[in-house]
């Protein structure tokens, strides 16, 4: 018999529908940070479901980040402020479950911070351009006292360009990807035989972007963010992958092959 294939239905538990109402309501506004749910009790009732459903679904929602839910609370769990964190956890699973692959982190990193360099160089204040004059000097300093006073002055640096580039999601994302991607090689970074070098080259390269930003010149702090990308993290991306990276460069890779 032909015709279409269909899928088998899937089943939806009783929490899970809970769990979708509230979220709309949180993406509607009908529901703004600081407001409280309905206590369990009023929760059962007007779901029509068992206690055991309601506490299943406030878990559910706490560990997405939107909500907090203290058991007994008789004023119902309280609907908090969006957070990366939330996002960071499921680009996070995203990355294991699916196989997002760290080629494909280092490419939407290099598409992001080039984004942020364009837009900081043509925004920023003159008080952000301290901030990043302030955490490269922080990084100089860190070259002796260890890796990882060097990485948080580097994160420093990055936050300050991604608020000049006056784009909230912008922001959250280059956080999130960032995180993901120093997480999956960490440990490669800081155990390099060469790590000193490695963060003076660092060191110039966030020289560079600084002076483009300074002078305003956003196509040139774009190339060097996707640049420095790329010199930064290729070697640690499998060959196969590497082709992806090099079709965002404006010129040949300053790295080996």
């Amino acid at each position: 018999m032909s015709g279409p294939r269909f899928e088998p239905v899937r089943t939806v538990r009783a929490y899970e529908r809970i769990v979708e109402q509230v979220e709309q309501a949180i993406e509607s506004g009908a529901l703004s940070p600081g407001q409280r749910l309905p206590s369990e009790r009023d929760l059962m009732g007007q779901f029509s479901v068992s206690r055991s459903t309601v506490r299943e679904a406030l878990r559910v929602l706490q560990a997405r980040g939107l909500v907090r839910s203290r058991p007994g609370d008789p004023n119902g769990a309280e609907v908090l402020p969006f957070s990366s964190d939330a996002l960071q956890k499921s680009m996070a699973s995203l990355a294991r479950v699916e196989g997002l692959s760290l080629g494909e982190l280092v490419q939407f990193r290099m598409v992001l911070d080039g984004s942020a360099n364009l837009l900081a160089a043509r925004l920023r204040t003159a008080g952000q351009l301290a901030e990043m004059e302030a955490a490269i000097e922080r990084m100089r300093a860190a070259v002796t006292e260890g890796y990882d006073a060097f990485s948080a002055a580097d994160v420093a640096f990055h936050d300050a360009v991604a608020r000049a580039s006056g784009n909230k999601l912008i922001q959250i994302c280059v956080e999130v990807v960032r995180s993901i991607v120093l997480g999956l090689v960490a440990d490669r970074l800081a155990d390099a035989p060469d790590r000193e070098a490695l963060m003076r080259r660092s060191i110039r390269h966030h020289e560079e972007v600084l002076a483009a930003v300074r002078d305003g010149d956003g196509p040139l702090a774009a190339r060097l963010a996707r640049q420095t990308m790329y010199d930064y993290y290729a070697g640690y991306v499998p060959a196969a992958e590497r082709p992806a990276l090099r079709a965002l460069l404006d010129q040949p890779p300053t790295v080996p092959e």
